[in-house]
């Protein structure tokens, strides 16, 4: 059983190595939460939240102190990498894969805790959140922690067993750290999944195994010194912007041009769980015929189904809202091994059959596509062919082919096949063809020709309209964003060392700035590319005062 752990641990590590170094820093997410984490390392100051002089307070402070211990540990200081970032979120997805099949065992057998492991290291949501430094790696750890614990003492109360002693202590642990990591959204699945079994039993006795008191003391503990600091270092500035403009602003309006209507999770569930999605219908279909026969079903239903509708309502969606909701799907594929195959394949009920057949159609769709991509995104984006897509493209095939089963129980062997297909597709294109779309990546770009070109150390960039999070990151926190007049200001008041970023389309203007104070702009480099953040193509130019 432990060597299952360290099995699946070192499974999900391998699954998201390839592309932690060679993939560039994402905009824009990614790129601000690892520019701030830099900024700390340059400062010193591990209490506030700032990207360059703007404060950054819609999220607490775990993950920035997380990717702190790791930049610590690297001994680069504020020069380290971006691999070294995404260190934290590897971790995060490895914990959150182990935490499932410690659930999963508890609940259903090693078996079952083994094939709910590989699962979660092996769909694509946790592929991509494995190599983005961000949030949502470490929370998916902690809320697994939380409702695993959860479960455990849900079914020993249902059981008249004893509690372990140290189950209520790993649930407020984990909803303490979750709450530092992105606020309320681990407490937030416990309370919809104890409000559901509430609504089904209408029993709230065995909460009484929580350990309410101290385990809301322990929560404080961990939360309330930061919150202390922040609020009195920010002026209260941190909680109304946390709660009252990104927290409040999400549930009432779509922010951030991400307001979408309810149906989108649906809509994007077949990628997001790619290739376990249709595996995990049919397992939770057969999970809701059987709801009143097994509290084992009820919580993982409980987990899910609530979690996924309450974010389906709220406007702002984004795909990896919804994932912490995943592992209670997870748990039911491992549920449904151990059944006989007469009962896991019992018939579904017309509505479910149609459903199962539309997520089989999902499954089909987005194995294609990503296919499709693998080969197709560049011819598209470089002009040429890359042999690495040859082999991604058959294992994203080969692993749709295996998904796809007319039984709704598939058998272990199976499910560990389709996660290595899967792990075989995602480091060959996270790892290998995402980075050699050079036209995507301006930001590298810039980076190198300011590096060939820097006149002297103390060289500060400031960039006109191309304002993305990556370039501050890779070129300095000195940068400037600004616009045209901006970029000759800062031309002039250091005209041996500045250097300057602009469209090359706004080259006539800048040289018309630059000639009121009898000086010109030299063109030292050209970049050219996509900013896949806003779809623009882009001719940039990098520009000194001529001599």
């Amino acid at each position: 059983m432990n060597r299952n752990y360290l099995i699946l641990f070192l499974f999900s590590l391998l699954m998201t190595f390839s592309g932690l170094a060679s993939l560039p820093p994402v905009d824009r997410d990614e790129s601000r939460f690892v520019q701030a984490t830099k900024q700390m390392v340059e400062t010193g100051d591990y209490v506030d939240i700032r990207f360059q002089d703007a404060s950054r307070y819609k999220k607490p402070i775990g993950i920035y102190w997380l990717q702190s211990a790791a930049v610590a540990l690297s001994g680069e200081g504020a020069a380290a990498p971006i691999w070294v970032y995404r260190l934290v979120s590897m971790l995060g997805i490895a914990l959150a894969v182990v935490g499932i099949a410690w659930t999963g065992t508890k609940l259903f057998g090693a078996n079952a805790g083994l094939a709910a492991g590989l699962m979660m290291a092996a769909i694509f949501a946790t592929a991509f959140e494995g190599r983005d430094a961000k949030t949502d790696a470490m929370l998916l750890a902690c809320c697994v922690a939380a409702q695993g614990a959860l479960a455990q003492i849900y079914l020993a109360a249902r059981r008249n067993e004893p509690v372990a002693a140290h189950l209520p202590w790993i649930f407020w642990a984990a909803q303490g750290l979750g709450i530092l990591i992105k606020g309320p959204v681990a407490p937030l699945l416990s309370v919809l999944t104890v409000a559901t079994l509430f609504a089904f039993e209408r029993d709230w006795r065995w909460l009484l195994k929580l350990k309410l008191v101290r385990g809301v003391a322990l929560v404080l503990l961990i939360v309330l010194p930061w919150v202390a600091l922040i609020t009195w270092k920010s002026g209260g500035a941190f909680l109304q912007d946390a709660v009252g403009k990104d927290m409040v602003a999400k549930v009432a309006s779509g922010e951030e041009s991400h307001g979408l209507p309810p149906g989108f999770y649906m809509l994007t569930y077949s990628l997001f769980m790619w290739p376990f999605g249709l595996i995990a219908v049919g397992a939770g279909l057969q999970a809701l015929n059987r709801l009143r026969d097994d509290p084992r079903l009820r919580f993982c239903l409980a987990w899910y189904i609530p979690f996924w509708l309450v974010f389906e309502l709220i406007p702002t969606k984004l795909p990896h809202y919804v994932l912490p909701a995943y592992p209670g799907m997870a748990l039911l594929i491992g549920w449904l091994l151990t059944l006989s195959p007469q009962e896991a394949n019992a018939p579904l009920r017309r509505w479910q059959d149609w459903l199962w057949w539309s997520t089989a159609f999902g499954l089909a769709v987005v194995s294609l596509g990503l296919a499709a991509v693998c080969v197709g995104a560049p011819i598209y984006l470089t002009g040429t062919f890359s042999w690495w897509s040859i082999p991604a493209a058959a294992a994203a095939l080969a692993a749709g082919y295996f998904a796809f089963s007319r039984q709704l129980q598939v058998p272990l062997r199976r499910i560990g096949a389709i996660a290595v297909c899967a792990g075989i597709t995602y480091g060959l294109l996270f790892g290998v063809i995402a980075p050699s779309l050079k036209p995507i990546w301006l930001s590298p770009a810039i980076e190198a020709a300011v590096q060939a070109n820097r006149p002297c150390d103390t060289t500060v960039l400031a960039s006109a309209e191309y304002h993305e999070p990556s370039l501050v990151f890779l070129v300095g926190t000195k940068t400037v964003l600004t616009d045209v007049d901006g970029v000759a200001k800062h031309l002039l008041a250091d005209p041996a060392c500045a250097l300057a970023l602009a469209q090359i389309g706004d080259e006539q203007k800048l040289n018309g700035l630059l000639a009121a104070q009898g000086k010109s702009a030299t063109r030292v480099a050209e970049v050219d590319g996509l900013n896949y953040s806003s779809g623009d193509k882009l001719s940039l130019g990098l520009y000194r005062v001529a001599p």
